[in-house]
């Protein structure tokens, strides 16, 4: 499928760009892309929760009350759960949230929401962006010239380019990120998806290789 590639100030540079319909035209799979996006999710959790159980708690280890006569339940420890103080039950404890998917599952959720992105005609591909030293300002006006500077948006980059990424690091609903760092939940979280010419191969090479 071609597209037309679109120029810093929003013009049509007079260029298309050919995007390969195994990545950018399949029928989407809706279950692998919510694996991959509870994947991505479950990885961010720390899983440093700790509740303090009973053998943990630190109180007295006197008997509270005589064994018989009280017309209550017998009660040999202030760590009893039971007693305010006392321990946790069955408390949360430090554990890692990951989980294994297949990496053909996980480029076959990638090629869904990318499919999708342009199947709704909400992909952009922007010429190279090059910028000689960070400047927040130039950069809104890019993408104010394409129209999203009030929208979540992710920006992708062919290689690593720091004064982009240092121009763009304040805006809170742009992110940019380089082709290989490309995952679901940053193309499934963002309104608008801008590829540049250099991203788009690399993008291709990544999901079918």
């Amino acid at each position: 499928m071609e597209v037309k590639v679109l120029d810093i100030n929003g013009k049509e540079t007079g260029r298309t760009v050919q995007l390969s319909d195994d990545v950018f035209a399949i029928e989407p799979n809706k279950h692998a892309v919510y694996l991959d996006v509870k994947q991505y999710l479950a990885n961010q959790r720390q899983g440093t929760h700790k509740a303090k159980e009973r053998a943990e708690v630190s109180r007295s280890t006197r008997k509270i009350k005589k064994q018989k006569g009280t017309g209550t339940a017998r009660a040999g420890s202030a760590k009893s759960p039971l007693f305010k103080g006392g321990g946790t039950v069955f408390g949360p404890r430090p554990r890692s949230y990951s989980f294994k998917l297949n990496k053909s599952l996980k480029k076959l959720a990638r090629k869904s929401v990318l499919s999708a992105k342009l199947k709704e005609e909400n992909l952009i591909v922007l010429e190279n962006i090059q910028m000689d030293a960070p400047n927040t300002k130039n950069f809104v006006g890019i993408l104010k010239a394409l129209g999203i500077d009030n929208k979540k948006s992710l920006i992708v980059l062919g290689d690593s380019n720091k004064n982009v990424y240092l121009s763009s690091r304040n805006l809170k609903a742009t992110s940019v990120v380089t082709s290989s760092e490309l995952n679901t939940y940053g193309i499934l979280n963002a309104k608008k998806l801008v590829l540049t010419e250099g991203s788009v191969e690399g993008i291709v090479e990544n999901l079918t290789k």
